[in-house]
């Protein structure tokens, strides 16, 4: 039973490498209205350069032409002064991040002048670098330690499980937050992500 167990860490964990790839892929829109995502980013430097071609990829085709407006009327104003180029900024900025989110079909709630988290950095990061190594290590030991830490104590209370009641309660009440978090990180590893947006306790019943 040991062994079994060692094997579905070991297998689970190979499983979060495989599917690290298509979170690094993905991970972008978890952040793109931040002031310092990569929408804001590549907005910033189309202005500096006065090229809008680094801001079209974060739009779909049909509303190209809603951008270039945006766009032009902001290189008009940002001439004006320093105060005039702020607010022109930002009106492109919430302009492009909410064409954006519309074109995910996600709703625009503003700018966050929240950091960036720091495993989201660190994917951005990988991706400018070129390698997912250090990515897949963070994310692999973060994995493991989760793992190994609910594995603890669901195998703690199963050895008292049956003295009592209560015990039996407690030692369900971990099986399920075990169960849960492994198979929620292996669907994730898959590109399975299912019942984002329910409880814990409406994925399953035991």
């Amino acid at each position: 039973m040991k062994g079994r167990t060692i094997f579905v860490g070991i297998a689970l964990v190979a499983a979060v490498c495989i599917g690290i790839l298509f979170l690094v892929s993905k991970i972008s829109s978890a952040h793109c209205d931040t002031l310092d995502g990569p929408v804001v980013t590549a907005a910033k430097r189309a202005l500096e350069k006065g090229d809008i071609t680094p801001v079209l990829k974060w739009v779909k085709k049909e509303h190209e032409a809603e951008i270039h407006t945006a766009f032009q009327k902001t290189l008009a104003v940002r001439s004006k002064g320093a105060e005039a180029r702020e607010v022109a900024d930002m009106y492109f900025f919430e302009t492009l991040v909410r064409i954006h989110r519309a074109g995910e079909g996600a709703p625009y709630t503003g700018l966050s002048k929240e950091p960036v988290e720091p495993i989201i950095a660190a994917a951005d990061q990988a991706l400018e670098k070129g390698s997912v190594d250090h990515l897949v290590k963070h994310v692999t030991e973060a994995v493991a330690a989760g793992v190994r830490k609910r594995f603890a104590e669901t195998a703690e209370r199963k050895k008292h499980a049956d003295e009592s009641i209560a015990s039996g309660r407690e030692f369900v009440e971990a099986y399920v937050e075990f169960t849960h978090y492994v198979e929620r990180l292996h669907l994730d590893a898959i590109g399975q992500p299912a019942h984002h947006g329910e409880s814990a306790e409406g994925e399953h019943k035991h």
